[in-house]
């Protein structure tokens, strides 16, 4: 029996997709593939593994709120695909599939950019050279793919730039802006497992693409034939512009911009366990950290690189088990802040102690809110904003972040914008206001500005007379911003302002649970709840669909004794933000409950599962109740998780 017949041989019993086998077979047939690829793929069919090709080849990947974003191993891997394995255990050649990270996908997506980029200049009447600038962390296949994309862009006719060795994300949006480049892309798959790999793409302004330059290229994309990437599986790096360490001291420089009151670090020197998790945030934060004055202590063995990130179960900061080895480091050092940043340094974790001498982790809105009010009131000190605040300064956050930070900017005067999930949103609002600056600037006093070149108290200055001024941004998922000056969450911000905000408390001889309970006792306790269930693969794809399908047709009206108050359809309803701009349809839900509380949901655009973020509120009158409060809280948050998971589970099996 042929290979072709094989196939469908599975697909009539049930066992491939229909839509797996259409791309199968396209691609067992494909002569013009290398010889490892039909190896590969002759092997996986031979042995029947009927579950692994329907989830490398049921679909073609799509861009979601982090852009490609997938496995780059497969489950099972083929002995082609393994071939000579790297010293951090890297196969060969990334997985085959329609569905995976590979090089055809990276190619696919990297031509699909350029003839978008390409048609975007001509149509602006820009007939310069397009301009790509590409990082990468420290993940599987991660410099391969940088070379790859970078060699694929030459060759298109393009120019592009590349690190010479890792380097974060929030970096990489800096230096779009820096290089006026067209645009970017991070090769990273953020705080994913080892085997996934990811392609985020941000345009001109320093941000993720959003409308309508995605749906432009993903078009574009999706256009590309299979035989035209072979072309391009070769790397050619004679044309490429290698970026040098020199090329990291202006975001340098930028990272201590973000010390509003330059001399509380140098009154307290915080002491802080630092770890990367193996990743990029060496390279930024601690440089910076020590230059500043902080005292950095190392874990060792999470400082060098590592791809497979050896150390932990999951690089991902928000995770106690991530930070365990950077909390046994402050027990043994007598160190009271632990901060760790994921593999591409964009997210943030910490731990603290409590009253009792406990290291805790703070959950990603604690940290925000935490650094908001501070951020907010040091502005205010340093009289960049004005005491009374201002509705044309803006916190950003998004719709699944704490409510508690719109309390504080409320509280403080300024205006809050809610958006969909991922910093592309964020970064769209900040191009916007840039923009209105720059328009109404030119307009009323006929002046132009470099404003990447102004400091911070000209551009508060520009912004709050011409437009809307950004104090902060961030999302529950542990990242944050501060500067306009890059469009994307910045871990190593966030680990500078952190640190800050340490020195600041070690000064007060006040510890970070009682800040954060001061902030309770003035806005009411905020206690909020994330619930992730995960459906890999084709199968788990169908469930994820049911789950926001039935969200539409069949909206809940109870749970258990709690019926449901409130239910808004992001997908149907139309939901203006508070610049009296329309929010992008999506298929997420907000509902709200009888009893006080609400729960968002939506599926995760950078893993696969469905996320249910769960708020509750709670009155405090007093210091001594407080405690008690939490408790009550605590009880009714358990059982309303419990109900809402419940249901969603069903859902996904109907």
């Amino acid at each position: 029996m042929s290979l072709i017949e094989k196939i469908e041989s599975a697909e009539a019993a049930g066992a491939l997709l229909e839509s797996t086998a259409t791309n199968l077979k396209k691609w067992a047939s494909a002569d013009f593939l290398p010889e490892w690829v039909g190896a590969s793929i002759t092997e996986l069919i031979i042995k029947e593994e009927w579950e692994e090709l329907n989830d490398r080849f049921y679909q073609t990947m799509v861009f979601g709120t982090g852009g490609i974003r997938g496995r780059t191993i497969g489950k099972l891997t083929a002995s082609a695909e393994t071939g000579t394995l790297s010293a951090q255990g890297t196969p060969e050649h990334a997985a085959v599939g329609t569905n995976v990270l590979n090089d055809f996908n990276l190619i696919r997506a990297t031509i699909g950019m350029f003839r978008y980029v390409k048609q975007y200049l001509d149509e602006s009447g820009r007939h310069d050279q397009p301009r790509f600038v590409i990082a990468h962390d420290v993940r599987h296949f991660s410099r391969h793919f940088c070379e790859l994309a970078a060699s694929t862009w030459c060759k298109l006719g393009g120019q592009a730039l590349i690190f010479d060795g890792p380097r974060s994300t929030p970096q990489l949006s800096f230096a779009v802006r820096h290089y006026k480049a067209t645009c970017g892309a991070a090769i990273t798959a953020s705080h994913n497992p080892s085997h996934d790999n990811g392609f985020k793409a941000y345009f001109e302004d320093g941000a993720q693409v959003v409308s309508p330059h995605a749906e432009g290229i993903v078009n574009l994309v999706n256009e590309v034939k299979l035989e035209e990437l072979v072309q391009f599986l070769d790397i050619n790096l004679d044309h490429v512009i290698a970026l040098d360490s020199s090329a990291d001291e202006p975001y340098l420089d930028l990272l201590e911009e973000m010390v509003v009151d330059t001399e509380v670090l140098q009154k307290v020197a915080p002491k802080v366990v630092f770890s990367p998790i193996h990743g990029c945030g060496a390279i930024s934060s601690m440089p910076v950290l020590r230059k500043l004055g902080v005292e950095v202590i190392e874990v060792p063995e999470q400082m060098e690189p590592d791809g497979r990130f050896s150390t932990v179960k999951s690089p991902n900061p928000e995770n106690a088990e991530a930070l365990a080895m950077a909390i046994a480091k402050a027990n043994e050092t007598d160190t009271d802040v632990v901060i760790a940043t994921d593999p591409d340094a964009d997210r943030m974790g910490v731990a603290v102690r409590d009253l009792a001498g406990k290291m805790v982790l703070l959950t990603g809105n604690q940290i925000g809110t935490l650094l908001a009010e501070y951020r907010i009131s040091t502005l205010k000190d340093a009289e960049i904003l004005p005491e009374e605040g201002s509705k044309n300064a803006v916190l950003i956050k998004t719709f699944v972040t704490s409510p508690m930070q719109e309390a504080v900017a409320t509280w403080h005067g300024l205006k809050t914008i809610n958006t969909l999930t991922g910093f592309k949103w964020l970064g769209e609002k900040l191009a916007g206001y840039e923009a209105q600056m720059k328009a109404k600037l030119f307009e009323q006093e006929g002046l132009a500005v470099d404003y990447d070149a102004c400091d911070i108290w000209t551009k508060a200055d520009l912004m709050l007379e011409y437009s809307t001024y950004f104090v902060f941004g961030g999302e529950e998922s542990y990242g944050y911003l501060a500067s306009d000056k890059l469009r994307d969450k910045d871990a190593n911000a966030a680990v500078v302002m952190f640190c800050e905000l340490a020195a600041y408390l070690k000064g007060q001889e006040m510890t970070f649970p009682e800040y954060l309970d001061s902030l309770y006792l003035q806005h009411g306790y905020y206690e909020e709840k994330t619930i992730n269930i995960y459906f890999e693969g084709a199968a788990g794809s169908q469930k994820i669909k049911n789950i926001l399908e039935s969200y539409r047709s069949d909206p809940p009206k109870a749970f258990g004794d709690v019926t449901v108050s409130g239910f808004t359809d992001f997908g149907k309803d139309e939901i203006i933000d508070a610049d009296g701009k329309r929010i992008a349809p999506q298929d997420f839900y907000f509902i709200e409950l009888s009893n006080g509380y609400s729960f968002a949901v939506r599926g995760s655009g950078t893993e696969p599962k469905i996320k249910i973020y769960v708020f509750g509120r709670s009155d405090v009158t007093n210091p001594e109740e407080l405690a008690e409060v939490k408790l009550a809280a605590s009880k009714v948050m358990e059982t309303t998780l419990a109900a809402i998971d419940a249901e969603a589970r069903r859902r996904a099996e109907a």
